[in-house]
């Protein structure tokens, strides 16, 4: 059944001429390509913010990209933001992010490092989890020359974004090293299994539909998704214990493919005594947001921001 009477009439017109992304192994350079291309074609706001480019070395012995923005002028230590950007685990790059992420550091007055995590299926899990944890490393590790308040360190992203935010998450709190102040989840793509549950009637018509999270899933784990024995680190909602997580936003969409497996993670959160806030937009399909200008849209680009805000103290 179509759901376009459930959209919001604000956000329809730009998701029915978003062309729907049903990516192949073959489709995959052409589409990155294309994607690449929209990319750097979204001007970058004009604010006093410095944007350069870091090369993080990693001990499998390459490099992790990342693009590093911080405000001008400011001598006081800054929080920082991990972002990680979405794109079903094989598409994206931090560019896409660099005009919101702009316009969030002068605002916010924070400082945020932009992974450019390996994408599947070229590099299956470990890989992209493995990148940010590395750069959540670096983060850390350089804190004190970047100015950045170790205290206040938060992990952010979209789609699969926040299901690698979240993996980011249980790993960091597992491995005990680095530990992170908050975790923002914005649609995050972090249950595999929901690819072979029965599928919620109202979601997964526009932008992601379920076979680009069967494909997804299958890059990322290099197998069948919804199989016994998936890690957490590579699906975060198949972690049973989730006691000592950061508190955590998590945002969705009411028609997103994903709101079943995000709700359900925002109440096991809240029952393992973790501090949750749960925003769910009515009428909204997974990636409402290309519609910027929506009174959703900037209503949810508010939420996060002043989440952020009370999270880092800023």
């Amino acid at each position: 059944m179509t759901t376009r009477h459930l959209v919001d009439p604000a956000v329809l017109p730009a998701l029915e001429a978003f062309p729907p992304l049903r990516a192949t192994r073959e489709s995959l350079p052409a589409i990155r390509a294309a994607m690449d291309g929209i990319a750097r074609s979204i001007p970058v706001p004009s604010l006093p913010v410095d944007t350069q480019t870091v090369l993080i070395p990693a001990s499998e012995g390459h490099h992790v990209r990342a693009i590093l923005l911080r405000p001008q002028g400011r001598t006081e230590l800054l929080p920082a933001i991990l972002h990680i950007h979405g794109g079903a685990y094989i598409i994206g790059a931090p560019e896409m992010s660099v005009p919101e992420l702009t316009a969030t550091a002068d605002q916010l007055g924070v400082t945020i490092l932009s992974v450019d995590y390996r994408l599947a299926p070229e590099h299956p899990f470990p890989a992209g989890i493995e990148d940010c944890y590395t750069a959540l490393g670096w983060l850390h590790d350089h804190a004190a020359t970047l100015g950045v308040d170790r205290s206040r360190i938060a992990v952010m992203g979209e789609s699969a974004g926040g299901g690698l935010a979240a993996s980011l998450a249980l790993l960091a709190r597992d491995r005990g090293v680095y530990p992170l102040a908050f975790q923002l989840l914005d649609a995050p793509m972090m249950d595999d299994r929901t690819c072979v549950r029965p599928r919620n009637p109202v979601t997964g018509e526009f932008i992601f539909a379920p076979e680009d999270n069967h494909f997804g899933w299958s890059c990322l784990l290099d197998a069948e998704p919804g199989a016994p024995g998936v890690s957490p680190y590579a699906a975060a909602a198949r972690e049973t214990e989730l006691a000592g997580l950061p508190p955590t936003l998590i945002a969705t969409g009411a028609l997103d493919l994903f709101v079943d497996e995000n709700v359900d993670y925002a109440m096991r959160l809240i029952a393992a005594g973790v501090a949750v806030e749960l925003h769910v937009y009515p009428g909204c399909p997974h990636g409402y947001v290309i519609a910027a200008d929506a009174p959703v849209s900037q209503r949810a680009l508010q939420d996060k921001r002043n989440a952020l805000r009370r999270a880092l103290a800023i």
